[in-house]
């Protein structure tokens, strides 16, 4: 960004599957607090007429239908691939950087004073140092278990694939400047939500060590 102009801080919102961060962030939204959502962003560039539905047609061949990604068959061709993980991200992180762009252009024009960026992988891709700070959602490997596994589709391999791709919660309350529980209820999570926005809006605390301004 510019230092020609004042852009609002950045909070990244992060957390491992089944922590409860999509909840979170409508939490944020509910203080009208501008939230970029990178699972939607992907979504919206995998549907019909999406700009990755051509790249990723030809990276991996049979997994675009009726003009849109088919994130089924995509999955299966990425199942223990880790080459074709690293296809993948080659053709959508750029995308993807393209919309957050956009979404931070349009908050500095709105005079916002804080954004939320929602971004899954954030540790695992290196997207903290575009942020001032990072909020992780945590709540106990039981818990976070009983969650993922309702979901449909959803097996006990499937789940293990994925946590073997995430960095283990632990470490990510370490490197957090905040942490919101999400297993003692509604009313407590949005109770950690209310105070750090409070916090950064009022009196910001000390960047950590390794994050951008």
């Amino acid at each position: 960004m510019s230092s020609d102009y004042e852009r609002p801080l950045i909070l990244a919102l992060t957390g491992s599957i089944g922590m409860g961060k999509s909840e979170t962030a409508a939490m944020f939204r509910g203080l009208e607090v501008p939230v970029y959502d990178a699972d939607a962003s992907v979504h919206r560039l995998y549907a019909r007429g999406g700009k990755a539905v051509e790249p990723i047609g030809e990276a991996f061949p049979g997994v675009v239908v009726d003009g849109a990604v088919d994130r089924a068959l995509l999955s299966k061709q990425l199942a223990g691939d880790p080459a074709a993980w690293k296809r993948l991200e080659a053709v959508i992180h750029p995308l993807v950087a393209t919309v957050q762009r956009d979404f931070m252009l349009d908050a500095i024009e709105q005079g916002a004073r804080l954004v939320v960026l929602d971004i899954p992988l954030l540790f695992e891709t290196g997207g903290e140092s575009r942020a001032d700070y990072v909020v992780v959602v945590s709540a106990p490997p039981d818990v976070q278990r009983a969650r993922v596994m309702q979901r449909p589709g959803m097996t006990p391999e499937k789940l293990e694939e994925i946590l073997a791709r995430q960095i283990p919660d632990a470490e990510k309350r370490v490197r957090a400047d905040f942490v919101v529980p999400t297993d003692q209820g509604l009313e407590v999570a949005r109770h950690h939500v209310r105070e750090i926005v409070h916090r950064l809006l009022s009196d910001p605390p000390p960047k950590k060590e390794g994050r951008l301004a």
